[in-house]
């Protein structure tokens, strides 16, 4: 019990962490609950999807307190097994989408079906190579380093990004995104950043020209592989559509219906500051999957433009305190990891707002923690213990050497000078 007192030591706790966490896992809590109508009338049960949700994030909470007390060269270590382990599951799903193990759900097939469990690799995969990206890069020692490891985590990104891309579009754009981030904290040359970035440019232009002109004006299906890319520029052209005629974001269709009734629980939310209340949405009964892409919606309109706020506010928090984290960190690999990890958090609630307010195509993007599903949860929620855990070290590191100061200050000899 001693040396297990020795390891978890709540002192050094970062507090602020764990009420951000709290908070969040309560609005998702209020905003699932509400959102979740359709859901309570499938299973029939008030209380049913509910607690389902929840059992996820005391897992979570769970997961969270003990990866803080685990020292972070054993986290890093850990980051190469779970980038491993998602590879073989993103593969496995893109060499065989129709094998036993994978479950399709809403036309896509992107999750692990095992033991009546399912789990969506793509979170995992986001987790893991973050965590190996900023373990290279903090291996960079010199002007020759900075290529070989910009290559390196070119290559890992690439055959990460890669099997996503087929299913999902947009969590490979935001995990490439991310990873750029990081090589401009790494201090990677300009030239090496912007090139990926207009090839990249590039790629998805062409690529959606190809697929409008080819398959989706001809009316022609789209087969194989790829078969979603005349979906991703379906969606492209609605938002297109409606910028350019006004009168066309009035027309509600089956390719614009959820944003048309996302927009309508918007705006019966803006109407006053706090909204419509918790639980009086009309919307959530028409808008299909509330409590899943579009649960921003249902929570602007239940608590206007302050709960919105609020909500934005604690994402901004997150990411204001891993720099604050960060910028006091000594082991640069985890000042990476930490400010990856944030980003991805707040970067990914940022992308589902937008869509969900109509400032962006429809991505598919959970809003972390509020969004209902247990691999997105469970992850989140090891986000934040890899983030506490940091913190908590470099408390405890902090206070070690304030310690070893006073006390070398204290053995110091008097020395009186005589004049």
């Amino acid at each position: 019990m001693e040396k297990l007192s020795n390891y978890i030591n709540l002192k050094y706790v970062d507090k602020t962490y764990w009420v951000l966490f709290i908070l969040l896992i309560i609005f998702g809590s209020i905003a699932l609950f509400s959102a979740g109508s359709t859901l309570v009338y499938g299973s029939q049960s008030a209380l049913g999807p509910v607690a389902g949700q929840m059992l996820y994030f005391l897992i979570g909470i769970i997961a969270a307190f003990g990866i803080q007390f685990i020292p972070t060269p054993y986290v890093r270590a850990c980051g190469y097994i779970i980038w491993g382990f998602s590879l073989l599951c993103l593969y496995a799903i893109l060499i065989a989408p129709g094998a036993p193990f994978v479950a399709t759900l809403n036309g896509a097939s992107r999750w692990i079906k095992v033991a009546g469990f399912t789990f969506q690799p793509s979170e995992i995969a986001k987790l893991g190579l973050i965590m190996v990206v900023a373990d290279q890069l903090a291996r960079i020692r010199t002007e020759e380093d900075k290529k070989k490891y910009f290559y390196r985590t070119l290559i890992f990104t690439g055959i990460t990004a890669l099997p996503i891309l087929v299913g999902n579009l947009s969590t490979a754009v935001l995990l490439c995104g991310i990873v750029l981030i990081m090589w401009f904290l790494a201090r990677l040359p300009w030239k090496y950043i912007l090139s990926v970035i207009g090839i990249g440019i590039v790629v998805m232009v062409v690529g959606y020209l190809v697929v409008e002109m080819v398959y989706v004006r001809p009316h022609r299906e789209l087969k194989g592989t790829f078969a979603r890319a005349t979906t991703w520029a379906g969606r492209v052209d609605d938002l297109f559509t409606e910028h350019q005629d006004k009168a066309a974001k009035f027309v509600v269709t089956d390719d614009n219906y959820q944003r048309s009734i996302a927009k309508v629980a918007v705006a019966r939310g803006s109407k006053t500051p706090f909204g419509v209340g918790p639980g009086n949405s009309k919307e959530r009964d028409f808008l299909p999957q509330a409590f899943a892409d579009y649960i921003f919606a249902i929570i602007v309109e239940e608590s206007g433009i302050i709960g919105a706020f609020f909500l934005i506010a604690l994402y901004i928090c997150i990411l204001f305190r891993a720099c604050l984290t960060s910028s006091r960190f000594a082991d640069y690999s985890s000042t990476l990891m930490v400010m990856g990890l944030a980003l991805m958090i707040t970067c990914q609630a940022l992308v589902s707002m937008m869509v969900a307010v109509g400032l962006g195509p429809v991505t598919g993007q959970p809003l972390p923690i509020i969004t209902r599903g247990g691999t997105s949860a469970i992850i989140t929620s090891i986000y934040f213990g890899i983030i506490m855990g940091v913190s908590r070290e470099q408390a405890e590191l902090a206070d070690r050497q304030h310690t070893i100061k006073e006390e070398s200050s204290n053995d110091a000899p008097d020395i009186t000078l005589e004049s």
